[in-house]
């Protein structure tokens, strides 16, 4: 997969600026220029926000609908997204059930040294089974989850977008963990509708014994020569949750060596799918904190399914009641698990990066 880069720059960028764009930000072989046309008037004005490093593209004249309608052969047009920091690169993949990127190349376009720089790529696709759209996401490994959270608030501003939809409305989406109903809010923020949590040990999947319920609640789990208590839940996808060993229940998260430990848990032979995995703290029955591990993407700064699972999980071993601000490094989500319908509603903001493409 050829790349090039090209960006525009306005004399109100400072050499500062244009240094770093130049030997950093754009050595992705990401081209920003795609704006640069007779049909497209004006060149973008590249911005860098010192607190949270987003790039951003924004063109003195740019319609955002005939960026989006642009269909030009061997390239790939996309927008790039974030759910507090858990980012990926959206397309428009609506005239078609076969992915447009093989996972070969989304393994390529998530490299934040040599590519665009995502945790994954996500599809918006024709809907099935009666429902407006369907989603596949491909993870930075090249894997392929059922679902995400951060993914599915992405995936609704994206679709808002592509069918310029306004104000507050619902769709359903078919995803590998089922139906998922994401509702646009006021203020930017998209509130979904997760389903219910699975419990059962084989379905979640794990190879651990139910203890409690006909569920693995507060198990224990031994890793790396320590007594994790743990328990499993599944959004649609593998959750291993955990708010310390059997000598420490206070776990403070912030101490962890995430790296080391992540995959240790992750590729552990009591789940067969691999799991994601969710170390808490927990401040008070309304507030958590947490750091993650997922499955095929390690490390990232928001997982939207694991904070589903760790207020359900808080909520099984006592910790919690069912509604809580959970604490993800990339900011708080709205976590509730609601007792009359047993769905569990996830609440948090999805914003765009830039707009972008780059040839295949």
């Amino acid at each position: 997969m050829a790349m090039s880069a090209s960006i525009s720059l306005t004399p109100r960028t400072s050499s500062v600026c244009r240094s770093f764009l130049s030997a950093k930000a754009f050595q992705y072989s990401l081209r920003l220029n795609p704006f640069n046309s007779p049909s497209i008037p004006g060149n973008p004005v590249v911005r860098i926000s010192a607190s949270s490093m987003n790039i951003e593209a924004a063109p003195e004249k740019f319609s955002k609908q005939s960026f989006l309608d642009r269909r030009e052969s061997g390239f790939l047009y996309f927008v790039k997204y974030h759910g507090l920091g858990n980012d990926f690169i959206l397309v428009d993949n609506r005239d078609s059930m076969e992915p447009k990127v093989t996972p070969e190349q989304a393994v390529k376009l998530c490299d934040r040294n040599f590519g665009i720089g995502a945790d994954g790529v996500i599809f918006a696709m024709p809907g099935i089974n009666g429902t407006d759209y369907s989603m596949r996401i491909f993870n930075s490994d090249g894997s392929e989850p059922e679902m995400c959270g951060n993914g599915v608030r992405c995936f609704a501003r994206f679709i808002a977008e592509l069918d310029n939809i306004k104000g507050k409305h619902s769709f359903s989406v078919h995803t590998g963990a089922g139906l998922i109903v994401p509702e646009i809010q006021d203020g930017g923020k998209v509130r979904v509708d997760m389903g219910q949590p699975i419990l059962n040990p084989s379905d979640v999947p794990t190879k651990l014994l139910a203890n409690k319920d006909q569920a693995v609640i507060k198990s224990e789990l031994k890793v790396d020569g320590l007594t994790w208590n743990v328990t499993c839940v599944s959004m649609g996808n593998p959750h291993c949750v955990t708010f310390g060993t059997k000598e420490n229940q206070n776990l403070q998260i912030d101490e962890l060596n995430l790296a080391e430990i992540g995959p240790k848990f992750e590729h552990h032979g009591m789940f067969p799918a691999r799991t994601n995995t969710e170390f808490v703290q927990v401040f008070s029955r309304s507030h958590l904190k947490m750091r993650v591990w997922e499955r095929g993407a390690g490390a990232t700064l928001a997982c939207g399914t694991g904070a589903c699972a760790v207020v359900v999980a808080a909520v099984l071993e006592g910790r919690s009641e069912r509604s809580c601000t959970v604490d993800l490094p990339g900011g708080p989500l709205e976590i509730q698990w609601s007792k009359e319908d047993n769905h569990v509603y996830m609440t948090g903001p999805a914003e765009v990066v830039f707009y972008g493409s780059v040839p295949l």
